[in-house]
C-alpha cells in the first residue's frame, strides 16, 4: 500500500543555509510518528512545507499519491492536512466557538452541520465550556487545546502537531497525550513534533530524528533513545 505522505529528497534553503535538506520519508497510513531535534533542526520547516506554508527549493511532496508541492495551504488543507502552530494563532477577538467553525466549515457547507461539528470537537477537546469566551481571553493551555480543536475541525486524515504540549502543566500534557493516543486509535495518521522527551517516546511508534536539516536517526523509539548520533546532537560533545 502506498504511503499517505512522501517526501522525496524535500530541501529547503534560505539565503545560503539548508533548512531542510534532501529528506526523504513515507508516513505510513494510520501512523504516530514524532519528528525531534535539537532547536533549530528544521523540524517546523518541515511542516511548513508539508502544509504549503513554504515551497521547497528542491524535491517533491505526495499526498495520497498526488503531488502537492507548490499548492497553496488552503488546498492542503482542503485535501486532509490539517496542522496547529507552535506559536497559537488564534483569531483573538472571535469567540471559541467561532474559531472552530471557521475549521468545520473548510468542508461542511452547511451551518446547521458546521455547528454541530464544532460543539462535538469542542466537546471532544475539552472547551465545551468556553465556547462562548473570547479567544484572546483563554490561557495558554486552553488555547493550545483551541488551536488544535481549528485543525481537528477540518475533519482531517492528517494532523500535524507542532509542539501542542509546549508550556502545559504536566496534568495538561497528560490530558493531551491522552487525547493524541484516542484520535491516533480512531484512525488518524498523526505527526507530532515536541520538546516533551516523555511524551512523544510513550506516543510515538516511530521517531524520526533531524538535525541541521538532515536525519540522522529513523526507527523505533527505543533504538532512536541509544543512537550516538541523537545523544550528540542534544547533549553536545561524544556519546557516553
Amino acid at each position: 500500500m502506498a504511503p499517505i505522505i512522501e517526501l522525496r529528497q524535500l530541501t529547503k534553503y534560505f539565503g545560503g543555509l539548508p533548512a531542510v535538506k534532501t529528506l526523504d520519508l513515507q508516513v505510513e497510513e494510520h501512523e504516530l510518528l514524532g519528528l525531534i531535534g535539537p532547536n533549530g533542526a528544521g523540524k517546523t520547516t518541515v511542516f511548513n512545507l508539508i502544509a504549503g506554508a513554504l515551497r521547497p527549493t528542491s524535491g517533491e511532496l505526495w499526498f495520497r499519491q498526488k503531488r502537492i508541492d507548490g499548492l497553496r495551504p488552503d488546498k492542503i488543507c482542503k485535501l486532509g492536512i490539517a496542522r496547529t502552530f507552535q506559536v497559537v494563532k488564534p483569531f483573538g477577538e472571535a469567540t471559541v466557538f467561532d474559531n472552530v467553525m471557521v475549521g468545520a466549515l473548510c468542508h461542511i457547507s452547511n451551518l446547521a452541520e458546521a455547528k454541530k461539528r464544532t460543539y462535538e470537537v469542542l466537546d471532544l477537546i475539552g472547551l465545551s465550556g468556553s465556547a462562548y469566551k473570547v479567544a484572546k481571553s483563554l490561557t495558554l493551555g486552553d488555547r493550545k487545546r483551541l488551536e488544535f480543536a481549528r485543525a481537528l475541525a477540518t475533519q482531517p486524515p492528517v494532523l500535524l502537531l507542532d509542539e501542542v504540549m509546549a508550556g502545559l502543566t504536566p496534568t495538561e500534557a497528560n490530558t493531551m497525550v491522552a487525547l493524541i493516543r484516542s484520535l491516533w486509535e480512531q484512525g488518524l495518521t498523526i505527526i507530532v513534533i515536541e520538546h516533551n522527551m516523555p511524551a512523544v517516546m510513550s506516543l510515538a511508534k516511530k521517531i524520526l530524528v533531524l538535525d541541521h536539516g538532515e536525519q540522522i536517526a529513523y526507527g523505533d523509539p527505543k533504538d532512536v533513545a541509544k543512537n550516538p548520533n541523537v545523544i550528540k546532537a542534544y547533549l553536545g560533545g561524544e556519546a557516553c
